[in-house]
Formats: structure tokens, sequence, C-alpha cells
């Protein structure tokens, strides 16, 4: 059977699998990246991991996996199939590309942002089905976007499209790591809410998900920092709206997880801040953590496919 591998690096784990041609998962596996050890052994499990994939593949299926597609975090220059930056696994300018198709016999490799991966999955078989534009947004320790057009993903001049989590939305706001203040993921991802929520209630332990909960029972300081990080996201969102038109606006990542809690707020707020502009649908996103994977598989059936036409 024909089948490509398909792994979605994070900052301390792997998902890997091997997909067929229609999307399906044929094979899961899970392991972690050894970050504790460095950024030259991170590599070197990446390539392992792979590598142990296509012993798997060929002794079920008869053959070697036709290609692969990897989505790593960080900066990345996709068209070089080079990892130019990565901070979460001390990584700067990694011929990923080059190194796997190396250990994997000379497959051809796709590589491509974590986010734009995870995007181009729910853009095509998640949340974004049938929307020719979309933007998606997952909302974890940090916010980035991926920006859908006609079924793929758009990646801009230089690899940095969709990074609206650096858009200012509170000039005088909290110093973001990037250098500015007020950048909206300071203020509404799920690590900014759990840090409001922690100041709040006076529990340094508390998280996103506890603040969603005091929010459900009614409890005003809860109610006071979701609105707060409601209204930063959905400044946010319509600066994104403004400037690309989408059809649907996908939100995954763990803030999503608290469902109506988010959404209906959201929604509203978004709502009353647009004027001009068309509401789009505000949805949560349908693939979980397995988007990057089901993504990182459709890039790498989409280089095979290039490859056949070119």
């Amino acid at each position: 059977m024909r089948h490509v591998i398909a792994l979605d690096v994070g900052g301390t784990g792997m998902k890997a699998a091997l997909a067929g041609a229609d999307g399906t998962l044929l094979y899961e596996a899970r392991r972690p990246t050894g970050r504790e050890r460095g950024p030259e052994a991170v590599v070197e499990a990446i390539l392992a991991f792979a590598s142990e994939l296509r012993a798997i593949g060929e002794e079920r299926f008869g053959t070697p996996a036709s290609a692969a597609g990897v989505a790593v975090p960080g900066i990345v220059d996709e068209a070089g199939g080079i990892a130019v930056y990565a901070a979460n696994l001390g990584w700067r300018d990694v011929p990923m590309r080059a190194l796997l198709s190396e250990r994997l016999g000379g497959v051809p490799v796709a590589l491509g942002h974590d986010v734009r991966t995870g995007g181009l999955a729910e853009g095509r078989i998640g949340a974004g089905r049938g929307a020719d534009r979309f933007l998606f947004v997952p909302l974890g320790t940090g916010i980035a976007g991926a920006i859908g057009i006609g079924g793929r993903i758009e990646a801009g001049a230089h690899g940095s499209a969709g990074e609206i989590g650096h858009i200012v939305v509170r000039p005088d706001g909290p110093l973001c790591g990037c250098g500015q203040r007020g950048c909206l993921e300071t203020l509404a991802s799920a690590a900014a809410v759990g840090r409001a929520w922690a100041v709040a209630c006076g529990d340094p332990e508390a998280t996103a998900a506890d603040a969603a909960k005091a929010v459900e029972s009614g409890d005003e300081r809860a109610l006071a920092v979701w609105r707060a990080a409601v209204g930063a996201l959905a400044d946010g969102l319509v600066t994104g709206i403004t400037l690309l038109d989408p059809h649907t606006l996908i939100i995954g990542g763990g803030l999503a997880e608290a469902g109506e809690t988010l959404f209906a707020p959201l929604r509203e707020a978004v709502r009353e801040r647009i004027t001009f502009q068309r509401l789009p649908s505000i949805v949560p996103a349908a693939l979980g953590d397995a988007a990057g994977c089901l993504g990182a598989g459709l890039l790498a059936w989409d280089l095979l496919s290039t490859e056949v036409t070119a």
C-alpha cells in the first residue's frame, strides 16, 4: 500500500503517523524529543523516529514510504527545507529536509511550520472544509495563525505570514518576547489568561482551564479576566478580518477547549467591533492535537502530486 510518513515535532514530544492517500492515519506513534540532551540530540531523535516509521511501513505494507512531511515549530524556510530558528529546541539553520531525505533513502521530504501545517489540515479536512478563505488561530502558550487560500496555506514572502499573535492590541500592555508591548498573545493566549487568573485568584498554579471553570460558576474576578482577554482577542481578530476577509475563523488550542464559554462572548465581541467588514463564521477547530500530524501527511502527498505533474 502506498503511504507517507507524517511527523509533527513539538517542544517536548513528537507525534507521527503513516498516512494513506486519502489522509487516513494507518499507524500512529509518539516519542519524546529529548531536548534536555541538546539540539543535536533532538535532530537525531527525529531522524531515528523517521527511520523506525519507514521500517514499520515496509514491514506492514510491503513497500517503504513514498515521501515524508514534517512540521516543526519556529521560523521555517519551507522552500529551502531549513528549520531556521526554534527557540524551544535550540535550533538555528537545521537542514531538516536534506537530513531526513538522506536517512530515508532519498525520498522527497516536505517541511512546514507547525501552525501552518495544522491549519492546512483544518482547512482541508477539518473545521474549514469547503471554505476557500479561512484564518486558523490556535490559542496556546502563544498565538499564531495560518492563512488558508484555495486549499493551500500562505507562507508569505519570508515565511512569516499569519503571525497574528504579534499584532499590538494594547500599546501600553505587557512586554512581549518579540520586544513589543501589548501583543495579542500577551493578553489572550491560554498562557496569558492563566497568568492573569493566577494573579486575580491568588493561586500561582492556576491555569486558563481553571479560569474558564470559575467563569462558568459566575466568579466576578474570573469574569473580569475573561472579558479582558476576549476583548483583546476580538480586537486582534477584527484586524485579521479587515486584512484577509476570511469566510471562516477557526479557533483552536487550549483556550478553545472552554467551548461556548469562549465562543459565545467572542462571537458577540467581534460582531460589536466590525463596521463595513463581513462577519465570518467563528468555529472551533475540529482535529485537536492530530492536526499537525494530519497536515504533515498532506504536505507529503502534495509534494508527490507536484512531482508527478511537474
